[in-house]
């Protein structure tokens, strides 16, 4: 009986919210300067739980590729659906439009949304959002938030580093240590909000959260990346380095470590869903404890400024270094799964077309989660059976190690 209310309740709520984007449609048409626009944000968002119409998408896109007023006013106009509506699809929907946004317009948009937000309150704050109109919605609600606080995190990383890492994964391969000490923590924390967006029981098997989820996942490939490039270089000078430098580096590989091990479940649970199926898994085994302990050993005993310590006795590496991949191919770069079209929508009657990105099958392209591992193609990295999680190729760690373990022992004798 109490399943029947709830059904009759969305059902109610849901020809609530259909009257209510129709009513708004024929007042843009009657009172708006930019009606256009105006009708294009509200079909765009309404209240089906089917992926944004792309001709409507698209008439977004271009009203924000005009000049600033025009950007001003669409951005307001996607802000003030966002901050009134009480529907978890009405917000998840606006927030796609704006990640979508972020992912494809040329030029992009990053800076021009930065100082929007910075000069009013926050587009993005959904930290009160809560639909309540079923028992379930307020599993979609708290999906939504995360969601929300990701692409926050997404525009924030940007304001730090500069560039968008999604488009341009390999920048960390250029840095400097001072750099990727700045900017590893910054990715780092993009990757946590990431995996934040890890659907639960409830939400996971909703065809809208899927979509959203689905772009979300093919970010996570190019924001491990970078962070994989930027952990072997500062490892790469990790012997090296004055002790603050290799404490704040201890913490960014111990970090780098613990997030491999959620970014594995989180795809575990994207294969399990419909734009995930047939992919392989990341099979992860857990750092050794050696190499860790020689890296806090090493800060013990780390001078101040940059020349090795005489007092400071290498271990010798185990066989195994760090979390592996269990994975046959790593020809494919990962430029490549930025590309292609999205889960599509089960709603015949919607017009979308895929123009986001796909997860190709094993039988006609590696998988996505092959892309995990920086390809020599993209970090200058070796790629085979011995490669790590992090990103880090064991035989060239060991070949740094030994360097280093000779350095020592020239400058004691």
């Amino acid at each position: 009986m109490e399943a029947g209310n709830n059904g009759s309740h969305h059902f109610r709520k849901a020809l609530l919210g259909a009257l209510k984007d129709s009513t708004k449609v024929g007042l843009a048409k009657v009172n708006s300067e930019n009606k256009e626009l105006d009708i294009a944000v509200v079909k765009a968002t309404n209240h089906f739980e089917v992926p944004p119409k792309e001709k409507h998408v698209r008439t977004i896109f271009e009203a924000l590729s005009r000049p600033k007023s025009g950007f001003a006013y669409c951005m307001h106009s996607l802000a003030r659906r966002l901050a009134r509506t009480s529907t978890w699809t009405v917000a998840l929907k606006t927030l796609i439009i704006i990640h979508r946004a972020l992912r494809e317009m040329v030029p992009p948009i990053h800076q021009e949304l930065v100082s929007y937000s910075q000069s009013r309150v926050l587009v993005l704050n959904m930290s009160r959002f809560t639909d309540e109109s079923t028992p379930d919605a307020w599993y979609y609600s708290s999906w939504v938030r995360h969601y929300a606080l990701y692409l926050e995190e997404r525009l924030e990383s940007f304001r730090i580093l500069n560039y968008d890492v999604v488009k341009d994964d390999s920048r960390t391969k250029t840095l400097g240590i001072p750099e990727l000490l700045v900017q590893l923590p910054a990715l780092q924390e993009l990757l946590f909000r990431l995996l934040d967006c890890q659907p639960d029981k409830v939400t996971r098997y909703k065809s809208l959260i899927q979509y959203a989820l689905s772009i979300v996942a093919a970010e996570s490939v190019h924001i491990y990346e970078a962070i994989s490039v930027g952990n072997f270089k500062l490892l790469e000078k990790f012997f090296k380095m004055r002790r603050q430098d290799a404490i704040r580096s201890l913490e960014i590989y111990r970090k780098a470590t613990a997030q491999a091990k959620n970014l594995s479940e989180f795809f575990e649970v994207c294969q399990g869903l419909e734009f995930g199926s047939g992919q392989m898994y990341i099979k992860i085994d857990d750092a050794p404890a050696s190499f860790v302990n020689a890296m806090i050993e090493y800060v013990k005993e780390a001078p101040q400024s940059p020349v090795l310590s005489k007092k400071w006795k290498p271990i010798s590496l185990p066989p195994s270094l760090g979390l592996f991949f269990d994975l046959d191919d790593f020809t494919q770069d990962s430029s490549q799964i930025y590309d292609g079209s999205a889960l599509s929508p089960k709603n015949p009657d919607t017009d979308y077309q895929p123009s986001l990105f796909t997860f190709p099958s094993p039988s006609n392209s590696p998988s996505w989660k092959r892309q995990l591992v920086a390809t020599p193609s993209t970090s200058g990295i070796s790629v085979d059976g011995s490669e790590m999680a992090v990103g880090l190729d064991r035989l060239a760690l060991d070949s740094l190690y030994d360097t280093e373990v000779a350095a020592a022992n020239d400058n004691g004798s």
